[in-house]
């Protein structure tokens, strides 16, 4: 007599609690197999835990993945799905290339067939066959997984890269003017202050000139790792061409945009006067207030640059 879908059932859960029980020693034997020969070069130079990392609990859940129903099956943000993605991002993180975690899961297939080889002589044909296919599509779809929470990392990182000046880091005249935008539209909607400063190297051609233009790269960088130590986490900062940097500070009327900037003086004063840039270096700066001075992107930063030139002006005079 075949047995019955419950009888199969029993047996698929008794292999999955078999297969949690003994999560621990399993996972030992993947990292055994991942020393051995240099599968995963990275394994070596970890501490034994370390090793291990999550891979006991991920193969508890990967017995819970395989005994359940067909309609419950693995499912793309699943449980399952989540844990491979955070486990691939961990490894990632202690420095294992791509190649490497892959290689776990397939090692891990290997060790879980090994594991079940003595085992299948005791179970139904139709069993078999269900335990081999929810293994291997199971496998299969973490490897997937593994290999998407690369993909979206280096996809967000790539993104964000296009998105940033290569020489400062700041965001670029494109993005700063994007996200100005996105901020002026919630300062309309919500009523709010809305400050915009813009600010460039006084006599920068002449740094350029006299002391080379690696050394003019060097003043823009440490100018916008300044603008970086001193904004609020709800603030930004863009390079928008040559020496010409702006800021967007949320929630800020013109006077504290004023302080603002004598702060900005004050640490670039600082910086010239410890040799970390030349001396002599300072900036000017404009303000401009939304929505006193503006209410578009291009009129706030054109306000902010006449005040700029304004205070140049009345400098030398």
């Amino acid at each position: 007599m075949e047995p019955s879908r419950a009888q199969e059932r029993s047996q698929l859960l008794e292999l999955a609690g078999e297969i949690r029980r003994s999560a621990w020693d399993l996972a030992v034997e993947v990292v055994e197999e991942g020393l051995r020969d240099d599968l995963v070069p990275s394994l070596d130079r970890l501490d034994s835990l370390s090793r291990l990392d999550d891979i006991p609990t991920f193969i508890g859940a990967l017995g819970r993945e395989i005994a359940q129903s067909e309609e419950s099956g693995f499912r793309h943000g699943g449980a399952l799905a989540t844990l491979a993605r955070e486990h691939a991002r961990e490894r990632e993180a202690l420095g294992f290339a791509p190649r490497e975690v892959v290689t776990e899961f397939l090692l891990l297939r290997r060790v879980l067939w090994r594991f079940l080889a003595p085992r299948r002589a005791s179970l139904d044909t139709g069993d078999v066959r269900t335990l081999e296919r929810r293994l291997d599509e199971t496998i299969d779809r973490l490897v997937v997984e593994c290999v998407g929470a690369y993909f979206d990392r280096a996809t967000t990182e790539l993104a964000d890269r296009a998105r940033r000046d290569a020489l400062t880091g700041l965001l670029n005249h494109q993005a700063f003017s994007e996200e100005l935008e996105l901020e002026l539209e919630r300062a309309r909607r919500y009523r709010r202050d809305l400050s915009v400063v813009f600010c460039d190297v006084d006599r920068f051609k002449q740094i350029n000139d006299t002391l080379g233009h690696l050394e003019g790269d060097r003043v823009l960088e440490r100018i916008a790792a300044s603008l970086r130590e001193i904004t609020r986490g709800s603030d930004f900062a863009g390079r928008l061409g040559g020496d010409e940097f702006a800021v967007c500070l949320v929630e800020t009327d013109l006077e504290s945009g004023h302080a603002f900037v004598r702060r900005l003086e004050r640490h670039v004063a600082e910086l010239s006067d410890a040799d970390v840039i030349p001396q002599g270096v300072a900036i000017s700066a404009g303000v401009a207030h939304f929505p006193v001075d503006g209410s578009t992107v291009a009129e706030l930063l054109r306000r902010a640059d006449a005040r700029l030139y304004d205070e140049k002006r009345s400098r030398h005079a």
